[in-house]
C-alpha cells in the first residue's frame, strides 16, 4: 500500500497554518487509489474536522501532533449517536461512518483543544447558550426527538451537543494503536456499531475538570479487544454502552464479546464502567489484569428503570485498586439522565415491570485487592421489582480508609441520598449472592450489610479489625441459601 505524506499536499506543521484542506486532500488521494497510509510527520498541525475513509491507516510519527480548531462552526452537523440517542450533533473532530479496514496508529498526539467547548458548557449551565448557527440547526434537526422525551441532560434543551474527539460509527475491522488522544470537547473516543475492534497501547487523557470527559466509550459494538492502554480522565475511563431508553431499545444492538486486559486507570468517575446506557444489552465481557488508582469507582455497573436491556455474563479477575471511593458499584437505580417528573424514576417501592426495566445478572468477581477505599467496600443496589441476580465474589480483599477525617461520598448515585465513609459492603434488592474468602476491613460498621437479599451464601467472610459492639454482618429481610 502506498504512503501519502500530508506535507506533500501542502500541510505545514507550524501550529498556525490551517491544514484542513491538505489533510483532506491526502485522504482523498489515498482512498482514490484503493487505500494505504496517510502519514503525519513530526510537527504541530492545526486542522479542522477530519473525515476518514475505508482501507486507510492514519499514522502519526513520534513528535507529530494533530491539533484541532476550537471554532464551533468548523464542525458542521452529522449523523451521530449522542449520549445514547441517534440524532445529529456537531461533527466529531475525527469522524468515520460505514467504513471497512480503518486504523489510527503511531506515537503521535491527537489534541482536541477542548477548553473552549468546556467553557461554553459551563456557561450553558448558567443559562447562556452558545451563539452558533450550527447549534440552531441542531435544534431544528432534532426537534422531533427532543419534543418526544424529557431528560435532565444539561445540553438537551439547547442542543449544544459537543462532539467527541474521535468517533467511528458502523465500521468494521477497526484498529487504534499507540497514539495519545487528549483534551476532547466531550467524550474522548467513541466507537458506535463497530465490529472487530482492536485497541492496543493507546493513551487517553483529559483534565480531571473536563465535563463529561469519558475516555473510551464502546457503544453497541461486538468482538472488541482492548489491551495495554492507559487512562487519566475527567469522567468514566473505559465505558461499555448500548443505547439509551426507548431509542436504544428501538435500535436493539448490544455490546458483546468484549475483552479488557492489562490497562491502567488514574482518576475518573469509574475504572471500567457498564452503562448507564444499557438498552441494547451488554453481555459476554471479561475484565482482567487491570490497575485502578484514584478513580471514584473501580468496576461500575449503572442503569435505571427507563433504560431497559441490562448487563449480564461479566467475569472480572486480577484487579488491583488504591484510593478509590467504592471498588465495586452495581446500581440499577442510577439517577442521572432521566425525566425527573416521572415518579417511577424515584419511587423506592416495587413498581410494574416494563420494557424499561433493566436486568443485571451473572457477575463473577475474583482475585480483587483494594487498598484505602474511601466510601464503601462494595455497593450492590437493585430494583425491588427486579433485583440484581447471581453475583459471586471470590478471593476478594478490601481495606477501607482509617482516616478519621475522611468524609467519603456516594458509593454510587442512587435516587435516595446515601453517603458512606470507610464502611463495608452494602447489598440491597439482590437475588443470589455468594461470597467466598472475602475479607473486608472497615473504619466503621460491619463488613457486610444485607437488606432484602435472597439466597445468600457466605463462606469465609473475614473482618480482622473488628470494632467494639459491631457485628461482622447485619441483615434485614434476608433469606439464606440451603446449600
Amino acid at each position: 500500500m502506498a504512503i501519502y505524506h500530508i506535507t506533500e499536499f501542502g500541510a505545514v506543521g507550524d501550529g498556525v497554518y490551517d491544514n484542513t484542506a491538505a489533510i483532506s486532500a491526502a485522504i482523498e488521494a489515498c482512498s482514490s487509489k484503493g487505500g494505504g497510509t496517510v502519514y503525519v510527520p513530526a510537527g504541530d498541525y492545526l486542522t479542522g474536522p477530519i473525515k476518514l475513509q475505508s482501507y486507510i491507516t492514519l499514522y502519526l510519527e513520534a513528535g507529530a501532533t494533530l491539533r484541532f480548531s476550537d471554532r464551533f462552526d468548523d464542525y458542521a452537523p452529522v449523523f451521530t449517536r449522542w449520549s445514547g440517542y441517534e440524532c445529529y450533533g456537531y461533527s466529531p473532530l475525527i469522524y468515520g461512518y460505514g467504513l471497512k479496514r480503518v486504523a489510527i496508529k503511531g506515537e503521535g498526539v491527537i489534541d482536541g483543544q477542548g477548553q473552549a467547548w468546556w467553557d461554553a458548557y459551563r456557561e450553558l449551565k448558567r443559562g447562556n447558550a452558545p451563539d452558533s448557527p450550527h447549534r440552531l440547526e441542531l435544534v431544528e434537526r432534532n426537534r422531533k426527538l427532543t419534543e418526544s422525551l424529557k431528560s435532565n441532560i444539561v445540553e438537551w434543551e439547547s442542543q449544544f451537543l459537543r462532539p467527541p474527539l474521535l468517533q467511528l460509527l458502523d465500521c468494521r475491522h477497526v484498529v487504534l494503536e499507540g497514539v495519545t488522544l487528549q483534551n476532547s470537547p466531550f467524550w474522548n473516543t467513541h466507537l458506535v456499531y463497530c465490529d472487530e475492534v482492536n485497541v492496543r497501547g493507546v493513551t487517553i487523557r483529559n483534565p480531571s475538570t473536563t465535563p463529561n470527559g469519558d475516555g473510551l466509550d464502546v457503544d453497541s459494538c461486538s468482538n472488541v479487544h482492548i489491551s495495554d492502554c492507559h487512562f487519566d480522565v475527567g469522567d468514566d475511563c473505559l465505558c461499555l454502552k448500548a443505547g439509551i431508553d426507548e431509542d436504544g431499545r428501538r435500535v436493539g444492538r448490544p455490546t458483546e464479546n468484549v475483552t479488557i486486559t492489562n490497562c491502567t486507570m488514574l482518576h475518573g468517575h469509574g475504572g471500567v464502567v457498564m452503562g448507564s446506557e444499557t438498552a441494547g444489552g451488554i453481555r459476554y465481557v471479561t475484565i482482567s489484569n487491570c490497575v485502578f488508582i484514584g478513580t471514584d469507582r473501580g468496576i461500575r455497573v449503572k442503569t435505571n428503570r427507563a433504560r431497559g436491556g441490562g448487563v449480564q455474563d461479566v467475569r472480572i479477575s486480577n484487579i488491583f485498586m488504591k484510593d478509590v471511593l467504592c471498588p465495586l458499584a452495581v446500581n440499577a437505580f442510577y439517577k442521572h439522565g432521566v425525566d425527573e417528573s416521572n415518579p417511577l424514576m424515584t419511587s423506592p417501592g416495587k413498581v410494574a415491570i416494563t420494557p424499561g426495566t433493566p436486568v443485571v445478572r451473572d457477575l463473577y468477581i475474583s482475585d480483587v485487592t483494594a487498598r484505602n477505599a474511601r466510601a464503601a467496600a462494595a455497593f450492590i443496589y437493585g430494583l425491588p421489582e427486579q433485583p440484581i441476580e447471581d453475583v459471586v465474589l471470590n478471593n476478594v480483599m478490601i481495606d477501607m480508609t482509617l482516616d478519621p477525617e475522611e468524609q467519603g461520598g456516594e458509593p454510587d448515585m442512587v435516587a435516595e441520598e446515601l453517603v458512606m465513609a470507610g464502611e463495608g459492603m452494602l447489598c440491597k434488592h439482590v437475588h443470589g449472592l455468594e461470597l467466598h474468602r472475602v475479607r473486608i476491613e472497615t473504619r466503621q460498621g460491619p463488613a457486610l450489610r444485607l437488606d432484602q437479599v435472597e439466597e445468600v451464601s457466605v463462606e469465609g467472610l473475614v473482618q480482622r479489625r473488628r470494632h467494639a459492639d459491631t457485628p461482622l454482618l447485619e441483615e434485614k429481610d434476608t433469606t439464606w441459601s440451603k446449600e
